[in-house]
């Protein structure tokens, strides 16, 4: 699809700013009401009818300008979902993020991503391998995606811009991605702040949060996400059984991304996460050739493909869903209510039981979450939210 125009881009940004619109919601409502400014002038009757009795916060014009300019004079841009820049990989996940911040070089983001992550407090021997798998990945062209964490991620990064040192970018080596929890301004943890100025400098740095949120615990899960959706597999190297490399591994699982990691010494607790990866069939690696070769068998095929231009596709002529009577929607929203509970079900059982339109159940799940009644779960599934 053509890139959004400036207007459209800072409707994009006022919608996905305003209470209550996660990824989900951002693009059921695109498929519902055609454009983003549309969906900006129906959020308060959707609201209305889900029963919010506050004024939902809507994010003003003003608002959204005033990010979308302090990105650009930070030298970043906003990409959008649909447009030729957006990641391929990550374009295909479920809760693609609908507009990213970038600074450095975008067309790495185009590039092969292998993600590898691990533990903060990661062994000299494991960052030193962690290095040497990130330069032999880089120099076959592979882009090395982190995110900007202490040691595991670090260390990949490290390796990666080593290859890059004195190499023109226009090059077929990978180069790095680091993806950032924060804003793509906020530098986190502070000690990397070279680290991550360098990035930007020669790699590509890539954020999802609003310019200048700091981060905070909640924000990490979802950069997790977006390390794993860029890439077509990921490394774990030297991870406890309860770390966010782990839940990167089970992002990686749920994206359908080939999952590797390091075996490590048994009774060190840093590698009993990555050790019981393996025993859950993670392949297991002891070097870039390891990775080579599982992912040669498994190239992006044609099928991959056309699902992420599919979806750049949707965008390119987004169309309004027909309208739906007063009194239908009221009847499908007594028969939707009935069918959901605190355990999520999947939106297609939803229909299907129903017998409702998808576009009557998509407005009627998008006017509950709007009232803070229901919550998204991963699989295009959803449940109640009941109080206290």
């Amino acid at each position: 699809m053509a890139d959004l125009s400036q207007a459209e881009k800072i409707d994009w940004l006022r919608l996905l700013r305003s209470d209550q619109i996660g990824p989900v919601t951002f693009l059921h409502l695109l498929e519902r009401f055609g454009t983003a400014r549309a969906a900006l002038e129906a959020l308060p009757d959707l609201a209305r009818r889900g029963g919010k009795n506050r004024k939902l916060r809507i994010t003003s014009t003003a608002e959204a300008e005033r990010e979308f300019f302090a990105v650009k004079n930070f030298g970043g841009e906003m990409i959008a979902l649909g447009e030729s820049d957006y990641p391929p990989l990550l374009a295909e996940i479920e809760d693609a993020p609908p507009l990213i911040t970038v600074v450095g070089h975008k067309f790495l983001l185009q590039r092969p991503g292998l993600a590898i992550v691990g533990a903060r407090n990661a062994s000299l021997n494991a960052r030193h391998l962690t290095q040497s798998i990130a330069k032999d990945l880089t120099a076959a062209g592979w882009a090395v995606v982190s995110g900007l964490a202490r040691g595991i991620d670090a260390a990949a990064h490290q390796g990666a811009l080593a290859i890059e040192a004195g190499r023109d970018l226009a090059t077929p080596s990978g180069g790095t991605i680091g993806v950032i929890a924060g804003g793509i301004n906020v530098i986190y943890p502070p000690e990397h702040a070279d680290l991550q100025h360098e990035i930007g400098e020669r790699g590509v740095l890539v954020a999802e949060s609003a310019f200048g949120t700091e981060p905070m615990a909640r924000h990490f899960p979802r950069r997790n996400r977006l390390i794993s959706g860029i890439s077509q597999g990921l490394l774990v190297v030297e991870a406890a059984e309860r770390s966010g490399s782990l839940i990167t591994a089970r992002f990686a699982a749920e994206q359908s991304r080939e999952v590797f990691a390091v075996p490590g010494f048994p009774l060190d607790p840093r590698c009993r996460g990555s050790n019981n990866l393996l025993r859950d069939g993670a392949i297991m690696t002891e070097s870039a050739a390891d990775i080579f070769a599982a992912l040669a068998q498994m190239p992006q095929s044609q099928s991959q493909r056309r699902v992420s231009e599919s979806r750049r596709d949707s965008f390119a002529a987004p169309h309004k869903s027909a309208e739906i009577a007063a009194d239908e929607l009221a009847a499908g929203r007594r028969l939707i209510l009935e069918l959901l509970g605190p355990n999520p079900i999947a939106i297609d059982e939803i229909i299907a039981a129903s017998g409702c339109a998808r576009a009557l159940v998509l407005t009627v799940l998008i006017e509950l979450e709007l009232d803070g009644r229901l919550e998204r779960y991963p699989g295009h599934r959803v449940g109640l939210i009941y109080g206290d």
